[in-house]
């Protein structure tokens, strides 16, 4: 028994995987692969033969876990670049395991990318501006941000794998594609504008310290040297960019061999600080700044810091004279005031750690553009210089303040995500990047902080105020404090800018590609391709044309906010991230690091904020703009990625609390909208027959409310599961292409009928659940000899009526107007016959709201009969409108009563005869069909016994047969079991003999009284309403409700027919029993 079961289980499984049903999308290593399915033999295990037929799509726990096991995680980075380059037969090799430890992999990649351009180049001269206080605050508020940032990111770091992509991959998995192409785009950005502040930063070294004579452009007036300098900065910038990038096109692998050497680099610089810093104590270096009253001089200029040199015997004007007067003269008459009056004086510009200098440096001294550096303690005659003579002094090139400061700092403590970008590189990353990542951001703020004690504890306050050490002959101010030389720190500095430039352009394009490759921003598909081994060549190629964009700006100063705001955007998103993921619980976040708070989340979400208005408020709102746009973009071109996001999830929880709010009660009047419940028919390819009917529902709606598009597939749920979803994506479709902002819901059932009273019933959740029942009309049920689409019809308005649900019929759906069409003039003509809750006025208003039926006019005709006083019905109909804030033109249309006509009586006889008709001939068909299942169904054994228990004349039923051959419709899909006796042979035969009486029967027939008013009232108001409305773009009109007698059925089309006749769109409408519109505010 055993071994029969198990062949045919094997079969069943066969069959499974052959037409794929259960197949699941997830991704490996989680579920059973395609080509482990066909080694079927390896599932069946005696003690699982309960669970042998599904185990192709659910594995046992043994071959999930060795799965588990050999998954390598492959990284997007730098790593596999290297690897790339090489040679075909290396590429056959077994991918290495990550072998990279907290060290080396997190924590020395850090500081290198942390440590950077600001601290030698600028952080002197913020000191020397906002004072040692101000700079710790300074510090210590950028330095908080990214430490609060870093805490979310371990989190989310941790939560899971993470391949490389680092911070984008991070925020677009744990917020969803519309937040991570924005922030993803925000943070290359950021990358790429950092390496054209790198390599700025190295032209300045280069042009400032290294060879001043490399200068191409050279100022004649000394107030326009910044221009000069500018342009020089440009063109080495572009130069140096060019280069950089033919570097990292050529081999990342040799900007990664020497990323250890720059970090050196960095390392002996610092050292060297601290290292002069501690010998200024005893022995202070000699830097000496030459004074002219309290004014700075500029050093290089001349030669001794006097007015006067004795040569010989003789007193002789010095160099500095000449500069402030006539060239070989002493005479005071032809000097500068300033210069004349005040003395020359020379004092130190490193006093050293212990000579209290620290005092002086504790508050800001912020400068306007221009304004001379001048030594407060010292004494100065106020008197009216020259303005030949400025380029003497040193000046603010730029007006500072404390939020300019701080955007200009900010760059410095960015470069937390080095070690998430190398994830796919670490033995254990869930233990490395938090550890790595907070020693490293505790390291560089200790050196920040202390430095800025240090600088403003040995440097003399105007020579920190000297951006470009113009006042200690043109050496970078911050080597002047270094030990042995302060070339230790022109190089080493340079290197590392040098350095930081070529690890931006190296992975600013990866970050772009990653982007790319995930394809939520359709215009940047083409940057994900590249060279054959996967470089990102067009991405490298727009990153450098974007970083020369940063180069011809120029400056540093001006270079630095914006990709602080960059980097800021990005910093906030992760910890947004963080904190959604924290709040709402997702089970899928457990993260190993376990010190996260979602308040310290929020909290570094509004320093990020604080900073990003604080440093630039115009930067500021320019970056939210760009990061909106795109996030605009990504969902207007929707994105098509479900990566388990936590907007998701939040989405879910607020659309969760608003519908328990809407729970409370039925909407108020004011608020009530057609919430429509649209019902297609598809045909037999799962097409959708009329689409016009989503046409219309998109103008109803206009993408406000809710939708819901339903349909019905006949038959056995288990067998149209596959019919189901191929249906439900066709509608999907067609509403994408219709623009039908809504839902879809297609149910299997038995009957249409049946699953029509479904979707009724159970469609929407909550609050959010239809008001209103959309479906087309029947067409040809006249010509149908079968009566199921009609009845299907009138059932439906049957079950809309008992829900107390508006209803919408639209006729001649396939005259309605697409949504490209635009009608320019016409009327929507409303026939308001009785009143069922107002839905007639309220559609017409909605629907000139859309552009389609913006032109059309709106015209209310409502009848009056004899005993009405027509006069004071247009009165009030008009003083309602105007009440409704409804603008329209009233018209009443009297009816006189008239006796019925011929035509009349006439049509309702033809109506009855052809239903008496219908019904014997759907009589008869029954039996003829009872007989063919009969014939086709039974055994020769059957037949013989009932020939042998029952008389049949078996000539007189083939006889029968014959002669209802033509009347034979298509056999319902159910089986009929029945029993032919001999009583029901006779009963054929006897309708077969008094088949002419019954014709006599027919013509004979009297058409009934109330069908006769009812087809004249069809009538009478059909000849109206063409008469007004013959050409009206649409006319609406109430719907007359179905008998409540179900033989009338029938009799109720016509009458439709009939009062529609003549009409080119037609929406019949029915109320749901509640009043829709009001005239209260």
């Amino acid at each position: 028994e055993s071994s029969i079961i198990f062949t045919v289980n094997h079969k069943c499984l066969s069959s499974l995987s052959s037409t794929g049903h259960g197949n699941h999308k997830e991704d490996s290593p989680f579920l059973k692969s395609a080509d482990a399915a066909s080694k079927n033999y390896d599932f069946y295990d005696r003690n699982l033969a309960l669970f042998e037929e599904e185990l192709d799509i659910r594995p046992k726990v043994s071959s999930l876990l060795s799965r588990l096991v050999n998954y390598t995680n492959i990284t997007q980075g730098a790593k596999e670049h290297e690897e790339e380059e090489s040679t075909e037969a290396s590429r056959s090799k077994t991918p290495k395991s990550p072998n990279m430890g907290t060290l080396m992999g997190v924590y020395l990649p850090c500081l290198q990318n942390i440590f950077g351009v600001i601290l030698f180049l600028r952080l002197t001269w913020i000191v020397g501006m906002a004072g040692i206080m101000q700079s710790l605050l300074i510090v210590l508020m950028c330095c908080s941000c990214t430490m609060l940032t870093a805490i979310s990111m371990s989190a989310i770091a941790t939560n899971g794998v993470v391949p490389a992509g680092g911070a984008y991959f991070m925020i677009s998995r744990s917020l969803g594609p519309e937040f991570g192409g924005a922030v993803g785009l925000c943070f290359y950005l950021g990358t790429t504008f950092a390496s054209a502040m790198y390599i700025l930063g190295a032209i300045e070294i280069f042009l400032k310290y290294l060879v001043p004579q490399a200068a191409i452009f050279h100022s004649t007036d000394p107030l326009g040297s910044d221009s000069a300098m500018l342009n020089n900065m440009r063109v080495y910038g572009s130069i140096c960019l060019t280069l950089m990038a033919v570097v990292v096109f050529v081999g990342v692998k040799y900007v990664n061999k020497l990323a250890s050497l720059f970090l050196t680099c960095v390392i002996i610089s610092i050292v060297s600080i601290y290292a002069g810093a501690f010998k200024s104590m005893t022995h202070p270096p000699e830097f000496p700044i030459c004074m002219l009253g309290n004014r700075t001089l500029v050093r290089d200029r001349f030669d001794v810091c006097a007015k006067t040199v004795i040569e010989g015997n003789h007193t002789m004007p010095s160099q500095l004279w000449d500069r402030f007067c006539l060239p070989g003269n002493l005479s005071s008459t032809q000097c500068d005031d300033y210069f004349i009056q005040n003395n020359v004086t020379e004092i130190q510009g490193i006093p050293g750690l212990g000579s209290g200098i620290i005092r002086e440096n504790m508050w800001s001294n912020y400068l306007p553009k221009g304004e001379i550096l001048e030594k407060a303690g010292l004494q100065s005659v106020d008197a009216h210089g020259t303005m030949d003579n400025f380029g003497m002094y040193v000046s603010a090139d730029i007006a500072t303040s404390f939020t300019l400061l701080v955007g200009i700092f900010f760059p410095s403590a960015t470069g937390i995500m080095a070690g998430s970008n190398r994830s796919g590189d670490l033995r254990d990353a869930q233990k490395s990047i938090p550890v790595g990542t907070i020693l490293a951001i505790t390291t560089t703020s200790l050196v920040y902080l202390s430095s800025v004690i240090l600088f403003g504890s040995c440097i003399e306050g105007v020579v920190l105020r000297d951006k470009f050490g113009d006042a200690v002959r043109k050496n970078l101010v911050v080597g002047t404090l270094s030990w042995p030389s302060p070339w230790v720190i022109v190089i080493g500095s340079f290197f590392s800018t040098v350095g930081a430039g070529l690890q931006s352009l190296t992975g600013a394009p990866r970050l772009l590609q990653a982007i790319a490759k995930d394809n939520i921003i359709p215009f940047l598909r083409v940057f994900g391709h590249g060279k054959s081994n996967g470089e990102p060549t067009w991405a490298l190629l727009l990153t450098g044309l974007i970083a020369e964009l940063g180069i011809l700006i120029a400056s540093l100063d001006m270079v630095a906010p914006i990709l602080s705001m960059f980097f800021l955007m990005c910093y906030l998103f992760v910890n947004l991230a963080c904190a959604v993921q924290t709040l709402l619980r997702t089970p899928n976040w457990r993260p190993r690091f376990k010190y996260y708070h979602w308040a310290l989340s929020f909290l570094g979400m509004s320093m990020c904020v604080a900073l990003m208005f604080i440093s630039s408020w115009y930067y500021a709102i320019v970056a939210m703009g760009i990061a909106g746009m795109i996030y605009k973009y990504i969902e207007y071109q929707g994105a098509e990625k479900e990566w388990g996001d936590g907007i998701r999830g939040l989405s879910l929880s607020a659309a969760r609390y608003a519908l328990l709010r809407l729970e409370v009660g039925p909407p108020h009047t004011k608020n009530w909208r057609p919430q429509l419940l649209v019902l297609l028919k598809l045909d037999e390819d799962l097409h959708v027959k009329y689409p016009r009917l989503l046409t219309f529902a998109s103008q109803l709606k206009a993408g406000k409310g809710l939708t819901i598009v339903g349909s019905v597939i006949q038959g056995n749920f288990l067998d149209s599961y596959g019919e189901m979803q191929a249906a439900e994506q066709a509608i999907k479709n067609m509403m994408e292409i219709e623009r039908v902002k809504g839902f879809c819901q297609v149910v299997v059932a038995s009957k249409v009928r049946e699953g029509i009273v479904h979707l009724i019933q159970s469609c929407g959740l909550g609050g959010m659940k239809h008001n209103t029942v959309v479906m087309g009309w029947p067409y040809g049920w006249r010509q149908s000899e079968d009566p199921r689409a009609w009845k299907t019809f009138i059932n439906t308005v049957r079950c809309t009526t008992a829900a107390h649900l508006a209803l919408m019929v639209p006729k001649n759906v396939s005259f309605y107007p697409s949504n490209h069409e635009r009608f320019t003039d016409g009327n929507i003509d409303v026939w308001w016959i009785v009143h069922d809750g107002g839905m007639l006025m309220l559609l017409p208003f909605l629907l000139k709201q859309h552009k389609v039926w913006r032109k059309c006019k709106m015209r209310i005709f409502t009848v009056a009969q004899m005993d009405d006083n027509s006069i004071q019905m247009k009165k009030d109909l008009a003083t309602f409108l105007y009440q409704l804030r409804i603008e329209a033109e009233v018209e009443v249309v009297e009816m006189h009563d008239s006796d019925i006509s011929a035509y009349t009586y006439e049509r309702t006889l033809m109506m009855e005869q052809r239903s008496q008709m219908l019904r014997q001939m759907r009589l008869s068909s029954e039996n003829v069909l009872n007989l063919a299942q009969m014939f086709t169904g039974v055994k020769n054994e059957l037949i013989t016994f009932w020939q042998s228990t029952v008389e049949v004349n078996f000539e007189d039923l083939k006889h029968v047969f014959d002669r209802n051959k033509s009347n034979l419709v298509e056999a319902p899909p159910e089986k009929i079991q029945m029993t032919w006796t001999k009583e029901k042979c006779e009963a054929e035969r006897r309708n077969r003999n008094n088949a002419p009486e019954n014709f006599r029967e027919l013509m004979s027939l009297k058409p009934d009284q109330s069908n006769v008013r009812r087809m004249h009232t069809a009538v009478k108001l059909n000849e109206v309403i063409v008469n007004r409305s013959h050409d009206a773009r649409l006319v609406l009109l109430n719907m007359p409700g179905p008998p409540r007698n179900t033989d009338g059925d029938e009799n109720y089309m016509e009458f439709l027919e009939v009062l529609t006749e003549g009409l080119e769109r037609v929406l019949l409408v029915r109320g749901g029993g509640r009043e829709v519109i009001t005239i209260y505010s």
